[in-house]
């Protein structure tokens, strides 16, 4: 059965190439010629004059650097099988990646560390990252069917944002990062967590927030905690040669200390 974003994509299946064109800002010749077809063939198939083959369709996905997601449903909309699977992270074929993860998580100790999916919900984390959720109100942690939302928790004014000494910084990074997302993926669930988001008063003190004096090397998230005080930077990993859109959704965000008093206070 079909997803309803699915039905929406299938209306107008020439948008979609289009829209993806314009993101990259290639024009139909150039698209055209890189991919090896001529650009009347391809405004054929944007104006919906041509049927084009699921090869071609694949080309131009490759070329415009689509998401799996994204070229699955340029597939459909077209008339064609998708190609790529879809599995949920708990399924029995997953448990490899489930298990290689846990332990990239678990050797990360005793540093926090999770693996987030396309919508910064956290799908595993490890002890250090469950005892800082721990300080989360209730209605913020995890409770099916809601997940822990990163986004959400970070910025939400009951959640580590009143312990976040440098809001100003790290919260305008986070809207930042959620605006991008939006804006590159057209995804309704995140336009609606950033809608969400942008109503917290905090959010919106946001822009009258002073510059800082000097630009640093990485923009840490400080938290004043009953441990004391920690500063954490993060890294975001992905997956390489993904053929499965789960999997290329899937990221894995560690933090590690900005400075040895938080070192120390984590390794304690």
């Amino acid at each position: 059965m079909q997803t309803q974003q699915q039905a929406q994509q299938l209306v107008e299946p020439s948008a979609l190439l289009r829209s993806w064109r314009s993101k990259r800002r290639l024009s139909q010749m150039e698209l055209a010629l890189e991919v090896g077809v001529s650009p009347r063939h391809l405004s054929f198939v944007e104006t919906g004059r041509a049927r084009p083959s699921a090869e071609l369709l694949l080309a131009l996905a490759a070329r415009l650097d689509m998401p799996l997601r994204e070229r699955n449903h340029l597939l459909l909309a077209h008339g064609h099988a998708p190609r790529y699977s879809q599995q949920p992270l708990q399924a029995q074929d997953m448990q490899p990646v489930r298990a290689a993860l846990q332990r990239l998580l678990d050797a990360h100790q005793p540093y926090p560390g999770v693996v987030l999916d396309r919508h910064w919900n956290v799908v595993l984390a490890n002890r250090a990252a469950l005892d800082l959720t721990a300080l989360l109100p209730p209605e913020l942690r995890a409770a099916p069917p809601q997940p822990l939302n990163i986004i959400r928790a970070s910025l939400h004014p009951q959640g580590m944002a009143r312990f976040t000494s440098n809001f100003a910084d790290w919260g305008g990074y986070l809207v930042e990062a959620l605006h991008r997302a939006v804006l590159e993926s057209g995804d309704a669930e995140l336009l609606a967590l950033e809608r969400e988001v942008s109503a917290y008063p905090n959010v919106q003190a946001l822009p009258a927030a002073a510059a800082p004096a000097a630009p640093a090397l990485l923009v840490p998230c400080q938290l004043e905690l009953p441990i004391g005080r920690l500063s954490l930077f993060t890294t975001l990993t992905s997956f390489g040669t993904p053929r499965d859109v789960t999997l290329q959704e899937l990221c894995v965000e560690l933090f590690y200390p900005a400075d040895d008093e938080t070192a120390r206070l984590l390794r304690g």
